[in-house]
């Protein structure tokens, strides 16, 4: 199929599908005229990788997961489970690391506000 019917199936820009083949998510071969032809697989592929992006990772991790999907679902096999494993802990500490900016942020905003309103009020 050629790349504006599995955008149209996929429902993911033609824009987008190129950049997955320049980032090595996604293949195609070149017909005559250079246009880009993809396998019936293709579709699978563009949702395993909407669902991989969906979950943070990033297009580099991807790369490595892809070769280790099982079936046409989400699920990989167990020889990168542990490079998942690793992108979990580092989104939890990236999660962590959040909340306190927020906690912080939420501290400086009160005691701003508390001192805006110390001045309104007369003495």
């Amino acid at each position: 199929m050629r790349i504006g019917e599995l955008a149209r199936l996929t429902g993911v820009s033609v824009r987008l599908l190129r950049y997955y083949e320049e980032q090595g998510l996604l293949t195609s071969r070149r017909a005559g005229g250079g246009h880009r032809h993809y396998t019936a697989d293709a579709v699978a592929t563009v949702a395993r990788i909407r669902a991989l992006l969906a979950a943070g990772l990033p297009t580099k991790v991807i790369r490595d997961v892809l070769p280790c999907a099982v079936g046409d679902g989400p699920e990989v096999d167990a020889c990168v489970q542990d490079l998942l494993r690793r992108q979990l802990r580092d989104l939890d500490a990236r999660i962590a690391e959040l909340q306190a900016a927020r906690a912080s942020l939420g501290d400086l905003l009160d005691a701003s506000e508390r001192a805006s309103a110390a001045m309104r009020t007369p003495a």
